[in-house]
């Protein structure tokens, strides 16, 4: 596959306005968390409320990011990035006059943190979601690269100047540099004129949007495997962005500007990572990568632990950015080309879920292990839990499958039944008769069992392939789908080429086309 450069997105007009909007946004954010720790570092019990100003971010992204991302499969993806941004304009002008007014105690910033968050677990999903709408798919991997270059710009610009600017003007004011950033961030969604897009025929609800979404993952190894490399990753890597503040203001004596320095230290490692990503894409397979980032950030942590001295824990920290950039958006990278787009919002939401989930809990957990203990001690037992989980990628290597084309396929013929079933009406039993010599037999056997992949990624619940007894030949696929809409959405936009491939490689090892069935409960009379 040809290597795209890392700056070719930039091309696309859609996707630089909304790269700069997102960098704008995301340069308040990180000024939001530096201003918000920086407020709670000198107060009593300090590890506990710096580590839960992290987890108030990230917990809401862990509550909501699943269904904020079937309301982005569902909706008008720009639309609702749109409300979102002004209402977090608004609570960001409501936490500055606060803050400015000195009306804000620790629990009270916790709260305004978890709302922000809320806003955070609204727009990842959707924004993801839309990468692959504004940029060819052969620039997908350089596109989410360069999201990783918006993230760590932003990471190493945003502490910088929010050290500085809390040292010299306090809080309120990078909360209100924060609040102005949301605006632009809807300036920009406002001005985008979205292709209009074709409503679905038959639109889900939001808990079976939800159970469609989870359902995908279940079936999916391929997804369950990246994401338990993301946890791996991310909950002992988590020790650093939960408890740097401490090792900047404890062990190395540093103020708020120095403490913004380590931040920008770990954004210049994770922005070489990012323009070294199509480089090293060519060099390393993705389960070589993951063991060499899991090395590197694993001796980064062990170095903190070890050497705390300034000009060491900098360099390091250029380390453990370029390792923890090129982990995380290669998972994300290989996620965006395997999700098809029924489902794509929803699959980051479940992603958003397990990132977060890792960064909240770790937080929370270091800070607890530091409280117990000693920084030291922390880092040294992340660092561990790096190693080892490291070395579990020789038994849960992560499977890649770029190439599988996973663009919409309509080519189930409609279903014409005398019975018309309501939409909501079910379970539906799908049955489909194969007539099979005995030379394919193994063979055919080997097909359907990668077909039943599809089936429960798209929609059943229940599956199975049975041979009759009476005739050997005859080979039935029954699988079960919980309502007749459900089933009507796997013939009308989530199968994807992919899936066509598969079932024609059963349907050529049999002498004809099946023969196909729709069964609906007993008692139904319409």
């Amino acid at each position: 596959m040809t290597t795209a450069s890392p700056w070719a997105p930039l091309r696309q007009t859609v996707f630089r306005n909304l790269w700069i909007a997102v960098l704008a946004s995301n340069v308040g954010t990180w000024m939001q968390t530096v201003g918000a720790q920086w407020l709670v570092v000198g107060e009593p019990n300090a590890a506990t409320w710096v580590s839960l100003v992290q987890t108030a971010t990230m917990l809401p992204v862990l509550l909501l990011a699943l269904p904020s991302g079937a309301l982005a499969d569902r909706f008008d993806r720009r639309r609702l990035l749109l409300a979102v941004q002004v209402a977090l304009f608004a609570v960001g002008c409501v936490l500055t006059a606060l803050t400015a007014l000195d009306l804000m105690s620790p629990p009270a910033l916790l709260v305004f943190t978890f709302l922000l968050g809320v806003g955070q677990a609204l727009t990842l999903p959707s924004w993801q979601a839309i990468i692959p709408e504004v940029v060819p798919r052969e620039e997908l991997p350089s596109a989410s690269a360069l999201g990783a270059v918006n993230t760590n710009l932003a990471r190493s610009a945003g502490p910088a100047v929010a050290g500085l600017l809390v040292a010299q003007l306090g809080s309120a004011v990078v909360f209100g540099i924060n609040a102005a950033s949301f605006g632009i961030f809807a300036v920009v969604l406002f001005v985008w004129r979205r292709p209009p897009q074709t409503p679905a025929s038959h639109p889900e609800h939001l808990g079976s949007a939800l159970r469609a979404g989870g359902r995908y993952v279940r079936y999916s190894p391929v997804v369950r495997r990246l994401l338990a490399r993301v946890v791996l990753f991310v909950l002992p890597g988590s020790v650093i962005w939960g408890l740097l503040p401490l090792v900047a203001h404890q062990e190395l004596r540093m103020d708020a500007s120095g403490y913004g320095i380590l931040l920008a230290a770990l954004g210049v490692g994770a922005i070489a990572g990012a323009l070294l990503m199509p480089r090293i894409r060519t060099i390393l397979t993705p389960n070589q990568l993951i063991v060499a980032a899991g090395v590197v950030y694993g001796l980064a942590l062990v170095v903190m632990a070890l050497v705390l001295h300034a000009y060491a824990v900098i360099v390091v920290l250029i380390f453990a950015g370029l390792a923890w950039m090129t982990l995380v958006s290669r998972m994300n990278a290989t996620l965006q080309l395997f999700l098809p787009n029924w489902v794509r919002a929803r699959g980051f939401g479940i992603y958003q879920v397990v990132f977060a989930g890792g960064q909240a809990f770790g937080a929370f957990a270091w800070g607890q292990v530091t409280a117990a203990t000693s920084l030291r001690t922390a880092y040294l037992i992340a660092a561990a839990i790096m190693l080892t989980g490291t070395c579990t990628v020789l038994w849960w290597p992560v499977h890649e499958q770029d190439g599988a084309d996973r663009s919409p396929a309509i080519y189930w013929a409609e279903p014409h039944l005398m019975l018309e079933p309501h939409l909501d009406e079910g379970p539906v039993l799908v049955t489909s008769v194969y007539l099979v010599d005995e030379a394919n037999a193994a063979a055919f056997r080997e097909a359907m069992a990668a077909l039943r992949g599809s089936r429960q990624r798209t929609g059943a619940t229940r599956w199975g392939l049975f041979r009759d007894g009476a005739d050997p030949a005859r080979f039935v696929e029954v699988y079960q789908v919980p309502t007749w809409a459900e089933h009507l959405r796997q013939h009308e936009g989530r199968l994807t080429v992919r899936d066509e491939q598969l079932e024609q490689k059963a349907a050529a090892l049999a002498r004809g086309p099946a023969e196909v069935t729709h069964l609906l409960p007993a008692d139904y009379d319409r």
